[in-house]
């Protein structure tokens, strides 16, 4: 194995996350889902443009907290059965719900799927704004100066967990055979969908994002996907006075936090040259699981694309 530019691995299995969790954490997820779960989605399924002849691909729409139309891209097969598997979809930072081809071999295989798109990224899904503070660039820290409830990843882990709700009770899917699979942010919103709906059954994430925040400052990795951190402090709170309210209030969408919630088995795939989603930060989440788990190590890989994983994850979901 090369030198770990992070910890060894030893020390990697055992750690617990560095950034705060606020006391309040479970009461304030609680009492979001219970108003996610109020909602009218108002469920739309246009015929998409791209079709193959084993599946039906459909554009779907559906009104998440806050009022925004959130897109995802629907696959089914074309003679779905009565109680068959579904898997949702998670893209990474920036992204989209990507091609309908990457879709296709679990439509083949029998499956449901649905792929978000995260609001204001690279999608159609809506992002209706309306916070106070900084919204010149970055996710992480939109609506961070506002209350809990505003804050940008609040809204897109909840659509996560929404878009789940909506598969489960879809004709054709069986509630208890529904899968969540992502990486980098798709990874942790792979980790919170899973923890914000227990019902999901299989969950894969590989190389999560979004995890304990306050390790990747300590490590000065506060660029590419986390350069927003550096951001924030550079312009709102030079002295770091108001550190540990901030890492505290970014503990809200922490995955790490999450993670104890979930009660589907886990298969994470880890590369432990990732640069841009550090090693420790992804074992942070990891180790609070407390549902049934594996690991895929990649020990000379970084955050790129890791040879055989999707196989893995395939057969993977193909135990629902």
């Amino acid at each position: 194995m090369p030198l770990m530019f992070d910890m060894p691995l030893e020390k990697l299995k055992a750690y617990q996350g560095t950034n705060p969790r606020p006391d309040d954490l479970d009461a304030f997820w609680d009492g979001q889902l219970a108003e996610m779960h109020a909602l009218d989605p108002q469920v739309e399924i246009v015929p998409a443009e791209f079709q193959a002849p084993f599946a039906r691909c459909s554009e779907m729409f559906f009104t998440g907290v806050g009022g925004a139309r959130i897109h995802a891209r629907l696959v089914q097969p074309a003679e779905p059965g009565e109680n068959g598997p579904a898997l949702v979809m998670f893209h990474g930072y920036s992204g989209s719900a990507g091609d309908w081809v990457e879709k296709l071999p679990y439509a083949a295989a029998g499956f449901t799927v649905a792929a978000m798109d995260c609001r204001g990224q690279g999608g159609m899904s809506q992002d209706v704004g309306g916070v106070a503070g900084n919204t010149l660039r970055g996710h992480i820290i939109r609506g961070l100066d506002d209350s809990p409830e505003k804050m940008l990843f609040v809204q897109i882990f909840l659509d996560a967990a929404q878009l789940a709700r909506i598969v489960m009770g879809m004709a054709g899917v069986d509630a208890g055979r529904v899968g969540a699979a992502g990486s980098s942010q798709g990874g942790g919103l792979t980790l919170a969908c899973a923890a914000l709906e227990p019902g999901i059954k299989l969950a894969a994430p590989v190389y999560p994002f979004l995890c304990d925040y306050r390790r990747v400052w300590q490590m000065d990795l506060a660029e590419n996907a986390y350069a927003e951190l550096r951001d924030y402090f550079r312009r709102f709170d030079p002295r770091h006075e108001r550190e540990d309210e901030v890492f505290t209030r970014l503990g809200y969408i922490d995955a790490q936090h999450l993670a104890p919630r979930i009660r589907g088995e886990v298969l994470m795939g880890v590369a432990l040259m990732d640069q841009i989603c550090p090693p420790s930060t992804q074992f942070a989440a990891y180790n609070r699981i407390t549902a049934p788990k594996s690991m895929v190590l990649y020990p000379d890989f970084g955050h790129e694309s890791l040879p055989g994983h999707a196989d893995s994850v395939f057969a993977f979901m193909s135990r629902l």
